[in-house]
């Protein structure tokens, strides 16, 4: 299925609305501390205790950054309607990768939130997956997004899906954008982002990645014409060892 870029955008618009109300009035635990040296002062800690108040850029960083709140999950509740919002604009300025926000929704285990919820998040990391595939205006590059999804989540299958759902173009370009982004991570045996949840199997990650890509991504990128080169670096993750460094198509890694 192709969704058009208005169409994906009013599905995100939608699941943006849908956090703001699911998550309207939410606050931290009221004994939530943090230290005050390394966090914020006392006086901005007090904003997480009042529900629906929009924080200033740096200190919403700060608060989905922070690996030490007691109860991560409320905090997370509390900023989640304009957290997403940010990370939709483009602005959410992690230190080295967007799986850093990943590791911010897998630290507050959403999954196990209240139905609705949970239903609320999943949604809106579909809306946003899809969109970043789909418009052409999409404020982060779609393998930024999967990535971000992947770590929320702890699961490659589902973001997998809306990539080959989504056919066309616009989403075959941003799949060669993310193989490119990829293959040099991948043919040296490394997942192409840092896993930062304990929970998160690293190499069943990669593993994962790596099958789609042979599959799947091969195959659609051959249909839709992209370079030989891109093509010979899906196919040397099919291969091991002695066969791929003397491959006469090797980058030289």
């Amino acid at each position: 299925m192709h969704l058009a870029p208005c169409s994906s955008r009013r599905r995100l618009s939608a699941a943006l609305e849908y956090l703001s109300v699911t998550f309207h009035g939410m606050t931290a635990h009221p004994d939530e501390r943090n230290c005050e040296c390394h966090w914020g002062s006392p006086e901005e800690l007090s904003l997480l205790k009042r529900p629906d108040v929009e924080l200033e850029p740096d200190l919403l960083r700060r608060t989905w950054q922070a690996i030490d709140w007691t109860d991560h999950a409320a905090v997370l509740r509390r900023i989640l309607p304009q957290f997403a919002t940010v990370l939709v604009a483009g602005r959410a300025e992690p230190l080295f990768g967007l799986e850093e926000a990943g590791y911010s929704f897998a630290r507050g285990r959403w999954q196990q939130w209240p139905d609705a919820q949970a239903a609320a998040v999943r949604e809106f990391l579909h809306a946003w997956c899809v969109q970043s595939l789909t418009d052409p205006d999409a404020a982060v590059p779609a393998h930024q997004v999967f990535v971000m999804c992947a770590e929320a989540s702890g699961m490659l299958a589902p973001w997998l899906a809306d990539w080959e759902e989504q056919i066309g173009s616009l989403s075959d370009r941003r799949l060669a954008e993310a193989v490119a982004e990829w293959e040099y991570e991948l043919l040296g045996e490394r997942l192409p982002w840092s896993v930062g949840w304990y929970e998160h199997d690293e190499d069943e990650l990669r593993a994962e990645l790596v099958d789609w890509l042979l599959g799947h991504a091969a195959m659609r990128l051959r249909e839709s014409g992209a370079s030989a080169d891109l093509q010979h670096r899906i196919r040397l993750l099919g291969l091991t060892g002695k066969d791929r460094w003397t491959d006469p198509h090797w980058p030289g890694y």
